[in-house]
């Protein structure tokens, strides 16, 4: 059967009968038959809580329990679309992604009770998944079998929130076909096995844990492992007692794994692969040689709009080509035309950054599939009139991903970052991931971020945050020495601002907290270095500096920009 045309209903209801090991949490098993018998129970449920003509929407406000895929599981029979609701989300922007999804079911638990406390959610019928109430209400429905015949490849599965760092969060649509036809392509790329076991510790409200974590398992029939938040010390007792194989990431996770004191027998464990982003190469080849799996770095955003594969013979540092059925290019917003191959020199530093870096777009048939009622935030993604490099006419509808990236001239991409992690020195186009690569390579450096301050006259600064390792103490002439001696770091890379913090700010998903950083700029509680004009090393910034120095961007009229 044509992947692209399975439903994810379809892919649960052939669990039923299969008395296999199907979830593992906190020490026990429940069967694939358990939970396709689940999932329908829940499905009949939700069939009669959601009010007639009400969107078929179920908001999820839970930790990585079994509850979750229980309730995707069962979303997918009943032709019904979870939107995942971030816990760290509070008060009115908490009560807007519920009501902004238009969720007439909001399935939660009583750790997360109090956070809605005082919510105006009018029409909203709340289950509370681990009380006597709820168990007692789902007996009901023990009978249920699955049933798939209530959805197609195109019914609403998911409604995925997005990073609100520039407004509020959009919801992507993602239909069940996209995600069946994901996780059925992911079987295929990492030879996913029925006896394999994925351990899911990224949130589920995230589209990476989804995707691809959950689908590919459920497309194989494979045995998902819970962890209710991610832990880096409990990361390892999970993976040896699961039997974990492949995991996925986001964020500062690996960063995090590879902070916790190494032990002889790390290698001692039966994982194969490791999927996600933002690990860098660095890192990547440090977990690799500590816990013997490969992580392979992957992109694919959860809107769909576009797609990297990692083939045979992809070069160190790149994510890999585009996928085949997309025609990707790297695009500069200015001229609106792509930009030329990147060139390297011979130790492999870019020498053309302010040229190469432009914004990944998707020029051909984007699957795409919108932001639930945000037609303004669909029009931006797919922005029209953009020639081809040469014509004369205009191409609608390209799907502008956000994300910098370079190429190389055999058409290998290179992540460079977000659009909003763009710095522009001394007239310099400068890529923050880029960066923060370099710097990775620091041997105190537990983590770090890079990210754009105002110059006082014109353009950004480049200021560092660092998260230390465990007992180490930051040494700014050692730091300069580092720098000194890094051949790809270029002369306007170097960090004119370097904040010291015990644990990098992060979000839900382990991605840095760029937007606080960036408001708090130099002007923050810990611990600051900087590098004054005309000097050659760094010393701390006290505050009678702070005040001077925010005098001046006064003098240049730049001082509201200090809080951007």
């Amino acid at each position: 059967m044509d992947s692209s045309r399975r439903t994810v209903g379809e892919l649960v209801r052939e669990r039923w009968g299969d008395h296999r090991p199907g979830l593992w949490f906190e020490g026990r098993d429940i069967s694939h038959h358990q939970v396709a018998a689940g999932a329908a129970a829940r499905a009949a449920l939700l069939a009669e809580l959601l009010p007639p003509g009400a969107e078929p929407h179920v908001g999820v406000l839970l930790d990585n329990t079994p509850e979750y895929p229980l309730w995707l599981s069962a979303a997918a029979l009943a032709g019904a679309a979870v939107a995942g609701i971030n816990p760290t989300r509070r008060g009115p922007e908490l009560a807007r992604d519920i009501r902004h999804t238009e969720c007439r079911v909001l399935v939660t638990e009583r750790t997360h009770l109090p956070l809605l406390d005082g919510l105006e959610l009018p029409g909203v019928r709340v289950l509370v998944t681990d009380t006597d109430a709820y168990a007692d209400l789902l007996r009901s429905y023990e009978g249920a079998k699955p049933d798939a015949g209530a959805a197609g490849p195109d019914s609403r599965f998911l409604l995925l929130f997005t990073s609100g760092s520039t407004g509020a969060p959009k919801a992507a649509i993602c239909t069940q076909g996209r995600i069946a036809a994901a996780g059925l392509s992911l079987v295929d790329h990492f030879g996913v096995r029925s006896d394999d076991t994925h351990y899911i510790c990224m949130p589920m409200f995230h589209g990476n844990a989804v995707i691809a974590d959950w689908a590919p398992a459920l497309a194989a029939g494979a045995r998902i492992a819970l962890r209710r938040r991610f832990s880096a010390s409990g990361f390892l007792p999970d993976v040896r007692a699961c039997g974990a194989m492949y995991f996925t990431y986001v964020g500062r996770a690996v960063q995090y794994l590879l902070a916790t004191p190494a032990r002889p027998d790390d290698r001692d464990n039966p994982l194969r692969t490791g999927f996600g982003t933002e690990a860098g190469a660095v890192d990547a080849a440090a977990f690799e040689k500590r816990f013997g799996a490969r992580l392979i770095e992957g992109y694919g955003s959860s809107e769909g709009g576009a797609a990297i594969q990692r083939t045979p013979g992809t070069p160190a540092g790149a994510i890999g080509r585009a996928a085949p059925s997309d025609d990707l290019a790297v695009i500069d917003p200015a001229t609106r035309r792509e930009c030329p191959p990147a060139v390297f020199a011979d130790d492999g530093r870019l020498l053309n950054g302010a040229d190469a870096i432009g914004e990944l777009v998707n020029r051909g048939a984007s699957p795409f599939e919108g932001y639930w009622r945000n037609p303004d935030a669909d029009a931006a993604r797919r922005r029209g009139e953009f020639p081809r490099q040469g014509d004369a006419g205009a191409e609608e509808g390209w799907y502008w991903t956000g994300d910098l990236f370079y190429r190389d001239a055999d058409g290998f991409l290179y992540f460079a970052g977000r659009t909003d992690d763009r710095l522009r020195v001394d007239s310099e186009n400068l890529a923050a991931a880029m960066i923060e690569n370099i710097l990775a390579r620091y041997e105190d450096a537990a983590a770090v971020a890079v990210y754009a301050v105002p110059d006082p006259v014109a353009g950004d600064q480049v200021m560092a945050t660092l998260a230390l390792k465990e007992g180490a103490r930051f040494d700014p002439l050692t730091f300069m020495e580092f720098l000194r001696t890094q051949p790809d770091l270029g002369t306007k890379m170097a960090p004119r601002f370097v904040r010291i913090v015990e644990r990098m700010p992060v979000t839900a998903t382990n991605k840095i907290h760029r937007v606080g950083l960036r408001r708090e700029g130099f002007r923050c509680p810990d611990p600051v270095w900087w590098r004054p004009p005309g000097e050659p090393a760094y010393r701390t910034l006290p505050a009678a500096e702070v005040d001077g120095l925010v005098a001046r961007y006064r003098a240049h009229g730049r001082e509201e920009l200090l809080a951007r």
